[in-house]
């Protein structure tokens, strides 16, 4: 599966919020794999069982993207989660 990690249009995010989370990212970590491409983040993601429907799909991915992100935040006193969106690529 496919996400991408953009940032949230709802909060005041400095201008290198995604180069401050790239930063700080792995590569590779545990079922996922990120790359930085343009104003994104795009995300791979280990696949959930076929037989769920893939709105319950996405969701339960996006949800793990979420946690890494957060994770990845607490760790950094200079990031914000809030600063973060993470959604589904087409």
């Amino acid at each position: 599966m496919k996400f991408r990690i953009t940032i949230h249009s709802g909060f005041a995010a400095p201008a290198d919020a995604l180069d401050l989370l790239w930063q700080r990212l792995d590569v590779q970590h545990e079922d996922a794999r990120f790359a930085r491409v343009g104003a994104e983040i795009r995300v791979t993601w280990g696949d959930s069982p076929v037989s769920m429907e893939r709105d319950e799909r996405d969701e339960i991915g996006r949800r793990a993207v979420l946690d890494i992100v957060f994770e990845v935040c607490d760790r950094a006193p200079e990031l914000e989660s809030d600063w973060f969106a993470v959604s589904p690529l087409p």
